[in-house]
């Protein structure tokens, strides 16, 4: 290839990577067409990016950006994956194709979050974070818990004041008709 062509390529993996701070290497060495363009509808589906790039390209395209971490020690025929809800939807995505074994040799490789450099086995730890829908009703239940307790703290005397007189009334309603049966 020659420096122009490089010299496009790159341009063009920039300006498709602009914008994108969060990314998943993967491996897909090994899947024939057919099963290559299932693994693509399927991330399609979820709005999810697969490109199948060179590392010197990629790497070339992502100097100066947050992803440029992502190709320290890279090496062989990589993929880059993005897009999703957010990188933690993105990494429970990756280990689930790669747990189903339906697209075989498709396992992490590494990426980059936040602009830190991540392992394999960092994915695979990122994926069992919760993911934003998940914080936010973790969140919820923090925030709503103190009020939930202080409101039955303060109902409970009253309750249990209410089913006192309950009781009693219903005391007062049996002698009163045993008083009158007799």
């Amino acid at each position: 290839m020659s420096k122009y062509v490089k010299d496009l390529v790159t341009k063009e993996l920039a300006q498709r990577l602009s914008g994108v701070e969060d990314a998943l290497l993967v491996n897909v060495v090994g899947l024939d067409a057919n099963r290559t363009v299932q693994l693509r509808k399927h991330l399609r589906d979820k709005q999810m990016n697969l490109l199948v790039v060179k590392n010197n390209l990629a790497r070339r395209a992502c100097e100066g950006t947050p992803l440029s971490a992502a190709f320290d020690g890279a090496a062989g025929t990589l993929a880059m994956l993005w897009g999703g809800e957010d990188l933690i939807s993105l990494a429970k995505e990756v280990i689930e194709i790669q747990r189903s074994g339906q697209f075989a040799p498709f396992e992490p490789r590494g990426g980059v979050m936040d602009g830190e450099h991540l392992s394999a086995e960092m994915v695979k730890d990122i994926s069992k974070w919760p993911n934003r829908e998940g914080q936010l009703s973790l969140l919820m239940g923090q925030v709503l818990s103190p009020g939930a307790k202080l409101c039955s703290q303060l109902l409970a005397p009253g309750s249990a004041l209410a089913s006192q007189i309950e009781k009693k009334s219903e005391g007062v309603e049996e002698e009163a008709i045993q008083a009158d049966g007799e």
